[in-house]
């Protein structure tokens, strides 16, 4: 029995002291977690918004260099990555059979003008001749028409031979403009296609100038109104850490697109001062500012409040100002916000202490007036569908907004989000900008 009554008590003493170490734990973990701020102080500080987009680096001048007439690859003394200078050769054509032609068109030139001078010669005589009487008229004009005749030779063989001597300067393909040569998807000796051939000719070499390079971004059409061409732009590419490089916003499509299901416009733009790391289908992240403001009276932008009166339609801004234990609802004009801060600029001052969360008061308002709305509108006999059309009307009493960057007063509807612990409250925080 004394054995039981031991065994009994060291099993109470054990669960005693585990349950004391549990306890002892939470409270550890719980003083370790650091509480979430529910005030903050309004301080002056700088606002800048801009708007966030990806594109790829292109040069400004490409081209794929083809042959304008057929043959066979004879000189290629350009390689992948080759520097070229404007007016050095890219590549030759052979042209054994075009100079071959080219001295056929020669002999047929001289034997034409050899018949001219000819038939010039026999109408000098002829005339005489026929001054004198001594042959007949249609004599004359048969001689006269010899001599057209051989004119004509002449010219026709000149045009032959023009056409084969263009012909030959299309058998040297130069650089345009300086360039670096991107790619050479043929090799000396072989056969290649003019461009008015199939498929628009062989394509011999890519060239592009990478002194001057773009990028083609798709920008979102809610951002589109914020951007205008010249804006400066900074750029930081991906494949090359810590460089960020400037450019300049050098056209908008008027027509969208969509990309990604994402409906936007094409944008151009146009680096400066472009760095030798910098290679064409790098991706490129872009900011571009589309407003800021400098020292300025902001609160964090959870503290921004936006609720919609149901009479007029009209929104007003406000924050809740800490008043000792007490909290004043203030009306507040709203100038640009980024994505954590927004500008106050009337209704609060520098050092005034806000409420990041609706005060219990007002959570415990808007909860009574959401159940007493509810109780009213329902009766015993209202169905499932009655219920949730009442609540869902409740629930969109108020909508929240999130101020556009330099708009000062302009306002967007955004997202509403419930306060853990109270289900019915709607706290109507501004979203982050658009």
């Amino acid at each position: 029995m004394k054995t039981l009554i031991l065994l009994v008590a060291i099993v109470a003493a054990g669960f005693g002291g585990y349950s004391a170490w549990v306890s002892w734990r939470g409270s550890q973990a719980t003083s370790a977690t650091p509480k979430r701020p529910t005030t903050a102080v309004a301080e002056r500080r700088n606002i800048s918004f801009a708007v966030n987009a990806a594109g790829e680096i292109t040069p400004a001048e490409q081209v794929s260099v083809r042959p304008e007439i057929n043959g066979k690859i004879e000189a290629l003394p350009v390689d992948l990555g080759d520097k070229v200078r404007k007016g050095d050769l890219l590549f030759k054509l052979d042209d054994r059979e075009l100079q071959q032609q080219r001295a056929s068109n020669l002999t047929d030139v001289s034997r034409a003008r050899l018949g001219l001078e000819k038939a010039e010669r026999d109408l000098k005589r002829a005339e005489e001749l026929l001054r004198e009487k001594l042959i007949s008229q249609e004599l004359y004009d048969d001689t006269k028409t010899a001599r057209d005749l051989a004119k004509v030779a002449v010219e026709r063989s000149e045009k032959d031979l023009a056409i084969i001597e263009e012909r030959l300067t299309k058998t040297e393909v130069r650089a345009p403009f300086d360039c670096t040569v991107l790619t050479r998807p043929v090799s000396t000796g072989q056969a290649v296609s003019g461009s008015g051939g199939f498929n628009s000719g062989t394509e011999v070499l890519t060239i592009a100038d990478l002194n001057s390079m773009i990028i083609n971004a798709h920008v979102n059409q809610a951002d589109v109104p914020r951007l205008k061409t010249g804006q400066v732009v900074e750029v930081a590419v991906e494949a090359v850490a810590g460089l960020k490089v400037t450019g300049e916003v050098e056209r908008i499509a008027p027509q969208s697109t969509i990309r990604n299901n994402i409906k936007g416009y094409a944008t151009r733009i146009v680096l400066k001062h472009v760095d030798p790391k910098i290679r064409p289908g790098m991706t490129a992240n872009i900011k571009i500012p589309v407003g800021s403001a400098e020292n300025v009276t902001s609160v964090p932008l959870a503290a921004v409040y936006t609720e919609r009166d149901t009479e007029t339609g009209a929104y007003e801004r406000f924050v809740y100002v800490v008043k000792g234990p007490d909290y004043e609802k203030r009306n507040v004009k709203v100038g640009i916000s980024d994505f954590f801060y927004a500008e106050i600029q009337e209704g609060l001052t520098e050092g005034e202490v806000i409420a990041l969360e609706l005060p219990k008061a007002e959570r415990d308002k808007k909860s009574g007036a959401t159940l007493a709305a509810t109780n009213t509108s329902l009766t015993p006999a209202a169905s499932g569908a009655q219920k949730a059309s009442t609540l869902g009307t409740t629930a969109t009493n108020t909508t929240a907004a999130a101020p556009h960057p330099g708009t000062g007063n302009s306002l967007s509807a955004g997202p509403t989000n419930s306060l853990p612990g109270s289900p019915s409250t709607t706290d109507t925080r501004p979203s982050r900008p658009s």
